[in-house]
């Protein structure tokens, strides 16, 4: 039996917290602008590998580094959108909210620094004591209280200040501005990462007005929090660096003046064919021999694969390389390819081959194109709620590509029978092709398809005809 393809069965997953980081972390040259440079806005699909650079920042085993991941994941939102602060105007009301939350979390990583003086340390300790609970939700109820702190704030020691200098001694927004002064007089320099992820848990209530601008003002500010965190420890401390990890729909509903501004800070996750191949190589070669030099592409490849072409075309006599055919079936992003190949790797094992063959992929082709459907139902429903009954559509026309009349027909009859409310045609398939679902077909050229994900400038051409993606034929029996 092939090891190699035991250990991917057993060991790749889709969540990279659940993964051996330290094992398949593929360190290419963007992690190393945001570790080492000054990039702290990280952009990219779902799927494409955010989660996973988040997990090696915090994981990094240095001396001299410090890291705190905070997941927003089932996080309460409602408790954050009464922390504002009324001298901002919107959306800036929730950037001392940010401060405060970042700077809190760097004094209690300056607790585990040993090259801080004992005596900051232990000032720092009565606030954040080593045993109090690493429930975020919990801590941001506790720092904001009216209690937190009263025997500390105004007694001097590290904070410096005095009772007669605090007008409420009491405010988490004059607390801030204290922390801040003391990070900056007494914060080494160590590297302390504050990292933000798994934001997007309020974005499925995107169509609730009043829900949807709180949350786009609260993730605007946060930005600014991290641009003014960078302008005032630049010259200090250029190594304090809280990082925004967001998936590049919910960043395109952020609207500011300031924003073009943020283009220094951000970087984009994006993936190309060639980087992809980069990663599975990595991967693989990793499985074969966990302490062995890294294959090139096609010697990882041929680790688990069968040398043979695959037949793809209505008649299957087209034939491609294994990789080209999985590649048509995904958004090129590195989860998808591990779905595909952990969900081949199993498939082959149970059939006691040694080697994914043909009959092993086009088997799990039908698996992937319902993984693919969930996926993009999980990642547009807040946008558009009625995502199965667009599917639905799709299926009812059955074909992968048809005109924008033939679709138009087809939608205006559930319209007209009450079965879909958004009336805006336009807004749906705009939708759609920013997120992948459809693609154009080039007007002249009848093999050649423009998606989003491929072409990441271009908008939905309504002179030529849509094209379903060919992850979602199966699914949707087309």
């Amino acid at each position: 039996m092939n090891k190699t393809l035991e250990s991917i069965a057993e060991n790749w997953k889709l969540e990279a917290k659940l993964e051996n980081n330290q094992k398949y972390f593929f360190n290419y040259a963007e992690v190393d602008k945001i570790i080492k440079k000054d990039k702290c806005y990280v952009i990219g699909r779902k799927g494409s590998g955010k989660s996973a650079i988040c997990e090696h920042i915090v994981k990094m085993d240095k001396p001299d580094v410090y890291s705190v991941k905070l997941s927003f994941k089932n996080f309460p939102f409602n408790e954050l959108y009464h922390l504002d602060n009324q001298k901002y105007t919107s959306p800036n009301q929730y950037i001392t909210m940010w401060k405060y939350l970042i700077y809190s979390h760097i004094c209690k990583l300056m607790i585990k620094n040993d090259a801080i003086h004992f005596g900051i340390r232990s000032d720092l300790e009565k606030l954040y004591p080593r045993s109090s609970t690493s429930n975020l939700s919990r801590s941001i109820s506790k720092w904001t209280s009216i209690e937190f702190g009263a025997n500390v704030f105004g007694q001097g020691g590290v904070f410096k200040i005095g009772k007669e200098n605090l007008k409420n001694e009491n405010s988490w927004i004059e607390k801030t501005n204290i922390l801040e002064d003391v990070i900056l007089e007494h914060c080494d320099h160590s590297y302390y990462f504050i990292v933000f992820d798994e934001l997007d848990e309020d974005y499925r209530n995107v169509q609730d007005n009043d829900t949807s601008e709180n949350y786009i003002f609260l993730l605007t500010s946060l930005f600014k929090a991290v641009q003014d965190i960078k302008s005032i420890f630049f010259d200090k401390n250029p190594n304090i660096k809280p990082i925004v990890f967001l998936r590049d729909d919910i960043y395109t509903l952020i609207k500011d003046s300031d924003k073009n501004k943020w283009r220094d800070f951000k970087i984009e996750v994006e993936w190309s064919e060639n980087k992809l191949k980069e990663l599975l190589a990595f991967r693989i070669s990793k499985d074969f021999n966990n302490n062995g030099a890294i294959l090139n592409f096609q010697q990882a490849w041929d680790k688990i694969f069968f040398r043979e072409q695959i037949g793809s075309g209505n008649k299957q006599q087209k034939k491609i390389h294994s990789f080209d055919f999985i590649a048509k079936n995904t958004h090129l992003r590195p989860r998808d390819f591990i779905q595909y190949i952990q969900t081949c790797s199993e498939e082959t094992i149970n059939k006691r081959y040694d080697f994914i063959k043909e009959n092993n992929i086009k088997f799990v082709d039908r698996a992937f194109s319902n993984y693919m459907k969930d996926e993009i139902i999980d990642e547009i429903y807040p946008i558009l709620p009625e995502i199965e009954t667009y599917f639905q559509i799709f299926s009812n026309i059955r074909k992968w590509n048809f005109s924008i009349d033939e679709f138009t027909a087809e939608y205006n009859k559930y319209l007209l029978a009450g079965t879909i409310k958004e009336q805006n045609i336009d807004f749906v398939l705009d939708t759609l092709f920013n997120f992948s679902i459809i693609g154009n077909q080039h007007i002249h050229k009848q093999e050649v398809y423009f998606f989003k994900y491929l072409h990441s400038n271009m908008t939905f051409n309504r002179n030529e005809n849509i094209v379903i993606h060919r992850g979602l034929f199966k699914a949707l029996q087309l």
